[in-house]
């Protein structure tokens, strides 16, 4: 059986998308591995094996352009409310925060952060499928 261990986006400034990832989702370096003409960081917490890496490609100036092809990350949290108002006063740049219903049952309440370069995550309450 496959078992996924991460996610790999392009970022622009190396240090800006570690802080951004670091102060909203608490991922910390787990390792950094430099390379000519670009670098990987491997991005994780305690809550979870799967990490997120960001490629940084030497000598980029201009923004990715994420096209129409990205859908998103998601991770889940203990308090949605919390973080929403969290992410705000961090300055973050989020969306509405939006209950889902499927069947007349709630399905999901989450909300969209968007990282530095423009990736959107999601951001959900842990419960149901969602844990």
């Amino acid at each position: 059986m496959a078992k996924m261990i991460h996610s790999m986006i392009r970022v622009l400034d190396e240090e800006r998308s570690v802080d951004f990832y670091q102060r909203a989702f608490g991922l910390r370096i787990a390792e950094r591995v430099p390379f000519d003409g670009f670098s990987l960081n491997y991005l994780s917490n305690p809550e979870t094996g799967f990490e997120l890496e960001l490629t940084v490609n030497a000598g980029r100036d201009k923004p990715y352009d994420l096209g129409d092809g990205y859908g998103h990350l998601a991770v889940t949290v203990e308090d949605v409310e919390a973080e929403h108002r969290r992410f705000s006063e961090l300055g973050f740049t989020v969306g509405k925060l939006v209950d889902m219903p499927r069947d007349g049952k709630p399905f999901a309440r989450f909300f969209f952060a968007t990282d530095p370069d423009g990736y959107k995550i999601e951001v959900l309450q842990r419960a149901g499928r969602f844990q």
